[in-house]
């Protein structure tokens, strides 16, 4: 419980913000998701190229946002890029 006004504000200020990012991380984790179910479904290469960018343009918003790491931000592009690399290789 706090104990002052300014802690009590600190605490619904705190909340908002947990929620806030606890949504946008889902709605980004669901995306990241949706990419790969999608690229299981063997879609075309362009197809495949234009869901990429907007993924990767979803990862670099978060990292700006500090919802993520830029590193984790990175990884997970070039995770993604090799996993639709190999999607069109075989």
């Amino acid at each position: 419980m706090p104990n002052s006004a300014s802690a009590e504000k600190s605490l619904r200020r705190s909340n908002v913000r947990r929620d806030r990012n606890r949504q946008q991380r889902g709605s980004l984790r669901t995306r990241l998701k949706k990419f790969r179910v999608f690229l299981a479904e063997k879609p075309t290469q362009e197809a495949a190229d234009k869901e990429f960018s907007l993924v990767v343009k979803a990862l670099d918003q978060a990292a700006s946002k500090k919802l993520l790491h830029k590193n984790a931000a990175s990884r997970t592009k070039s995770r993604l890029a090799a996993l639709k690399r190999k999607t069109f290789v075989g």
